[in-house]
């Protein structure tokens, strides 16, 4: 299959990139188009081809991945006009619904809705699938390996991309701002930063490999760490204290629902 890239930068060229080093698509199976030269410049010189504009884009791909971001999104998809006939599409714009895409584009095409997110940089992202789909059964094995090779996929139907969204799209801040606070926590204690910083990012890692390698649920493994009167379990209830896991859940909610408030927009 022809694959076609509309927008290649930080997320679609991080898929674009990903599955290229993978051995998903060839580049020369790739089709690229994006307002930027310096972009251009960079898929071509790994073989792609470049279009010179959306139109030419549909013309040549077999499914389009649009990576472009949301507010853009009208203009550059109506320079599709009539070539996404028969076409598949997969979105990974966060908020656009399934209906306001296909207002968006011309045409019978299929269509896939997908929610990234920024690990997908480095390898390890989590993507939300919405099972509302019609693409083919072979096009939903490209996706799934497309995105499996990028990090861990899940599908879902389409009322819950915007939980997703509020959880994994958005779930990197909040494990950034813990990470940044676990950190200080030994500076405040005498850790030197470069080295606080090391050991709060490994221990974040360490503690969700061990979650997705060993399949158990994270209060189980929470309490593996908690010996009696220990300072672990000193450490938990001053975050019970603080209502962490409280604030952790409203934070997912609210997110979730500006998700929702932006789709209708």
């Amino acid at each position: 299959m022809k694959i076609g890239f509309l927008g290649a930068g930080a997320m679609g060229g991080a898929i674009l990139s990903g599955a290229i080093e993978a051995g998903v698509i060839s580049p020369s199976d790739v089709y690229v188009s994006d307002f930027s030269q310096a972009i251009k410049d960079k898929y071509a010189a790994l073989g792609c081809n470049i279009c010179s504009d959306n139109e030419e884009l549909g013309n040549s791909a077999d499914i389009i991945i649009i990576a472009v971001k949301p507010q853009y999104a009208k203009g550059a998809l109506a320079e599709f006009k009539n070539s996404m006939y028969g076409k598949a599409a997969i979105s990974i714009m966060a908020g656009l619904t399934q209906e306001t895409l296909r207002e968006y584009i011309e045409g019978d095409f299929r269509l896939l809705r997908v929610m990234p997110n920024t690990p997908a940089l480095v390898n390890a992202g989590a993507f939300a699938l919405c099972s509302d789909t019609d693409l083919t059964d072979e096009e939903k094995s490209f996706a799934e390996k497309l995105f499996g090779t990028l990090g861990v996929f899940e599908w879902m139907n389409e009322e819950l991309i915007n939980t997703a969204t509020g959880l994994s799209g958005a779930g990197p801040a909040y494990v950034y701002m813990f990470i940044e606070a676990l950190a200080d926590g030994g500076v405040l204690e005498g850790l030197p930063r470069a080295t606080a910083q090391r050991l709060a990012a490994q221990t974040v890692m360490g503690a969700a490999k061990m979650v997705l390698e060993t399949g158990k649920h994270p209060g189980e493994l929470k309490d593996m760490v908690c010996s009696p009167g220990g300072n672990t379990i000193v450490g938990v209830k001053t975050l019970e204290e603080h209502c962490v896991r409280g604030a952790v859940i409203d934070t997912v909610s609210k997110a979730t629902q500006r998700a929702r408030e932006l789709g209708k927009k």
